[in-house]
Parts: structure tokens; sequence; C-alpha cells
């Protein structure tokens, strides 16, 4: 074993384990198609995570994860854009990376319009031939399908109730647009945590996770979680520090068992959250929820090691 492989070894053996529901990748092709492509696109998304939207390879992005003994759940950056040959050809990367790295891979959420007949049986595919856990990532701005509960969903939605998989929904203010006049178009209503309860009421077989802190409808989202059994909620893209007193409180009791652990690197770091996670005074057995063990129960509810 390398000296580099050591230290990764003696830093990993430090971290607590990490089932990380939401990040993006770190790799150049990991970001192709993404709305960032623009010199003012680029100066909001450094002026909101202050990361310089630099990138790493393959093997750096694995190191990386093993370094911070991280398993993790990756996100395209808006493939739902992309003609379905791009789509597949994103798909095809990341499934090659998750069976070259299946120790840092837990899988991928898939992003596509579902207006777009070619686009569905590519998530099909995806369904059948990916690695991993694969779910499907419900873009609330996407405008050619409508807000998440509109019929447009409907046919994706039931094939991850039929496959078992999760859905991952979208809630409170996103990055995406930050900072830019006109928020690169995008509304905020899309993004309201009433979707997540209209779709949970409606597929009672399907598990459905609300991404992202919901501010500013927390207090909403926390009754959500709370009232459907078939929600859950993973936290990516917020430090802890910043959580509200309501929702820090809640973790630590009513939705101890609920919470996933979600990072949103490369723009935030693994060990940074975790150590900030650790620096708001939950309980040791509420931080191993909130790291793995609610993530692994949920996992094998599902049949995914």
């Amino acid at each position: 074993m390398s000296t580099y492989e050591e230290r990764c070894s003696a830093l990993s053996a430090l971290s607590p384990r990490l089932l990380d529901f939401h990040s993006h990748w770190g790799t150049e092709q990991g970001w192709k198609g993404s709305p960032y492509e623009t010199p003012e696109a680029r100066e909001a998304l450094r002026g909101y995570f202050k990361w310089e939207m630099s990138f790493v390879s393959e093997e750096e992005q694995a190191a990386q994860f093993r370094q911070a003994n991280a398993k993790v759940m990756l996100d395209f950056a808006q493939t739902y854009k992309m003609d379905v040959g791009a789509v597949r050809d994103q798909h095809d990367y990341a499934f090659d990376y998750a069976r070259k790295y299946p120790d840092v891979v837990l899988g991928n959420w898939i992003g596509i319009d579902p207006t777009r007949p070619g686009h569905v049986k590519e998530f099909e595919r995806c369904l059948s031939d990916g690695p991993g856990l694969v779910g499907l990532s419900v873009h609330p701005f996407s405008p050619a399908a409508g807000l998440p509960d509109e019929p447009a969903w409907e046919a994706c939605l039931n094939l991850c109730v039929e496959a078992n998989r999760p859905v991952l929904m979208f809630v409170g203010m996103t990055a995406a647009g930050a900072g830019t006049r006109g928020g690169m178009g995008i509304t905020l209503e899309g993004c309201h945590p009433r979707y997540v309860d209209r779709i949970a009421a409606r597929y009672p077989d399907l598990n459905v996770i609300a991404a992202r802190v919901a501010w500013p409808w927390q207090s909403e989202m926390i009754a959500i979680a709370l009232h459907k059994a078939n929600v859950w909620m993973e936290l990516h893209g917020w430090s802890p520090r910043y959580f509200s007193d309501e929702l820090k409180r809640e973790i630590g009791k009513r939705l101890r068992k609920k919470v996933f652990f979600g990072a949103d690197y490369p723009m935030l770091g693994h060990e940074r959250l975790v150590n900030e996670w650790r620096e708001q005074g939950f309980a040791s057995d509420v931080l191993d929820g909130v790291f793995s063990g609610n993530a692994e129960s949920f996992l094998a509810s599902m049949g995914v090691e």
C-alpha cells in the first residue's frame, strides 16, 4: 500500500461511515450540460458556494470519497435538458464508474424529461440495468413536464413504484440561478413541499425523499415527514449550523429516523459537514442514524445492500 493510500485509510478509520444521499460529480464529464457554462452563472455559483468549479479525475474523486469514508448517491446537473443520446451517454458513464468503484458509489439519481418518450424508455433501461440504487430525480423547474404533481410525471412515478425505487423531490430554495437576474428563469413555486405531500398521498407505495432543507417552508416539510410514513428527508447543500432551531429539535426527536445525510460535494465537503453536524450537540445515536443508520434501514427495505 502506498503512503497516500495509507493516509487515506487512516483518515477513513477516524471518520464515521457516511451514506450520502445527494452529491454531484467532481469530474468535468459529470457536469456536462450543466447550467453553469456562462461566466455569469459560474460567478453566481462561486458566490453561493464559494466553489471555483474546478474538476478532478475519476480516480481522484473516488479517493476523496474513500478518504471521507463515504458511499454516495450521485446526481447529474440537469440531464433532463439533453437529447436522449447524450443522456444515455451520461448514464453509461455513471454506471461504468459505479461498477469500477462500487465501494464509494451507492447509486445514481436519474433526471429525465418525462414528456419525451425516449427519455422515459431510457429511464426504464436505467432501472433495469443500472448498478446500485437507481432512483428518479424530479426537477420541479422542468418547463415541459410542469409541476411534480402534473400528469406528465405519472408514468415515471409508476415505474418507480413497480421497481420499488425511490423518488428524489427537491424542496426549498435552490442554488440554481441564485444571485442572477431572473434566477435563470426558475421560479421557486415548484420547490414547495406541498408537492411532496401530494405525491406521497397519491402513491402510498412510493418512497419519496425530500431533497435539501425546505427553507423557507421548513415547518410544512416537517409536518409532511411526520404525517407520511413514505416520506424521508435528506439535507444536502446546507451547513447544519444554519438549520432552524425547529429543524434541529425535530432531528433529535420525532424525525430521528427520517433524516438521511446529504453533502452536495464538490461544493460542500464531507469532512467539513461531519464536523459541523457534530458541533450542533446532537446525541451520538442521532448522529449515527443521520450519517448511515437511517439510510441502512431504508436501503434494506428495498433489498439494496
